[in-house]
């Protein structure tokens, strides 16, 4: 009786599932208002800008209102809905992105936005959620037997037509599981590399969770190696774009300083910039509102929003920040030990590692451990569409959490990521 009465008191409350992962939310929600109220100064006070720091703060809270009370919504959608949907959701996200290229707006040479009204869409921020949800779905019905499934077909293309067994694959395998990872990753590396390269890594870890076999897994690194290096070869996409930013990530590391004549600040790159900025935070940071190199920073409230934010709140709460993107990771995987079935596990883990792994490349960016990416901070730096569906996938997990509480999944249909063929 009282399990009963337990169940119902969480069906009825409007914070219900994770409630460590709501406060972990909220927390990221208010220092995402400091950042930028304090970031766009440079962008108030620019000698052509008609706008101030509140013009961009009333922003970022609107977007954050619509973005919170969206993932409210979401949160209390069941679990299955997501299931039956993921087709339609995958196929209409993969044909927004695809329209940006032609009716888009072109920024630094890649078309990303589309624009409705005031208001600029970026349809890749949506495939990438969108595929993590219709992989989910494509391995959990196929947990039966997918130990024993084969993803990738022969190098000899001549043969997947005529032979029984290449054909076999290309149905069971990879035309279900792999193509849409494939294309949706295609579809979004023209103008945003780092976004598809996000994707795969994410994809094909839940794969791997998903108990495709390791040999194919193996094997898919080693298509996409050879994949990478024909589209450098060719110029495709933003390849040279890519190239610079390797060649200024490999310059930063050899390169050997000269302390008695330092480079002008003008001639700075933004990691070195940024880096800068890292070095004057220190262990408890300049203060709110006391950043120096934000005038220097050419995209200190979205790019490099984690270096702002270690300057003016210093490295130790830089650290706390740090472990709030690791700790969303961590409930996942304590919600998906609690799932039980496959498709809302895979899919909790999708959606985290999508928003971890985001933070972290990030995070690498502004000490120079990896070249420059473009990835914002997620919930935490400048921008409409990073924000409303990072907050849709924290929707969805908190979907999952509150049914483990409620015990209102569909295992009879499910199943366990646990079982074996």
């Amino acid at each position: 009786m009282n399990r009963t009465t337990d169940i119902n008191h969480d069906r009825h409350r409007f914070f219900s599932g994770d409630r460590v992962l709501w406060v972990i939310i909220a927390v990221l929600a208010v220092i995402s208002v400091l950042v930028v109220y304090s970031s766009t100064a440079k962008m108030a006070y620019a000698p052509d800008s008609a706008r101030t720091t509140m013009h961009f703060l009333r922003q970022q809270f609107f977007i954050l209102v619509l973005s919170l009370g969206t993932m409210c919504v979401v949160q209390k959608i069941d679990c299955r809905f997501y299931n039956r949907g993921a087709k339609w959701v995958y196929v209409l996200s993969l044909l927004a992105t695809v329209a940006a290229y032609f009716i888009g707006r072109s920024t630094n040479g890649a078309a990303r936005w589309i624009p409705i009204g005031s208001i600029q869409f970026q349809p890749s921020e949506a495939l990438k959620i969108a595929t993590v949800l219709f992989l989910a779905r494509q391995l959990a019905c196929r947990q039966k037997n997918i130990d024993r499934l084969r993803i990738i077909p022969s190098w000899r293309f001549w043969t997947w037509r005529t032979s029984r067994k290449q054909r076999r694959i290309w149905r069971e395998g990879t035309q279900p599981i792999l193509v849409p990872v494939v294309g949706a990753c295609l579809v979004i590396f023209p103008a945003h590399t780092s976004a598809a390269v996000l994707l795969f890594l994410t994809s094909w870890i839940m794969m791997l969770i998903g108990r495709i076999r390791i040999g194919e897994l193996i094997k898919l690194l080693g298509w996409t190696a050879v994949g990478v290096l024909f589209i450098m070869a060719i110029g495709w996409g933003r390849s040279e774009t890519a190239e610079g930013r390797l060649a200024t990530w490999w310059h930063l590391w050899t390169y050997e300083y000269n302390v008695e004549s330092p480079k002008p600040v003008e001639k700075l790159t933004d990691t070195e910039r940024s880096m800068i900025a890292i070095h004057n935070g220190g262990i408890f940071g300049e203060g709110a509102g006391q950043s120096i190199m934000r005038v220097e920073m050419i995209h200190p409230e979205s790019d490099y929003a984690y270096a702002f934010f270690v300057e003016e709140y210093g490295l130790l709460l830089a650290a706390v920040l740090l472990m709030l993107y690791l700790w969303i990771f961590f409930r996942a995987i304590e919600i998906f030990g609690r799932c039980g079935t496959a498709f809302p596990g895979l899919l909790v883990l999708g959606l985290a590692l999508l928003i971890t792994c985001q933070a972290l490349l990030h995070i690498m960016v502004t000490v120079n451990l990896i070249p420059e990416t473009g990835q914002t901070l997620p919930l935490i730096s400048r921008g409409g569409s990073s924000t409303f569906f990072t907050t849709i996938a924290l929707g969805m997990i908190l979907s999952v959490s509150r049914q483990n509480d409620e015990h209102s999944h569909d295992r009879p249909r499910g199943e366990s990521i646990y079982e074996r063929g």
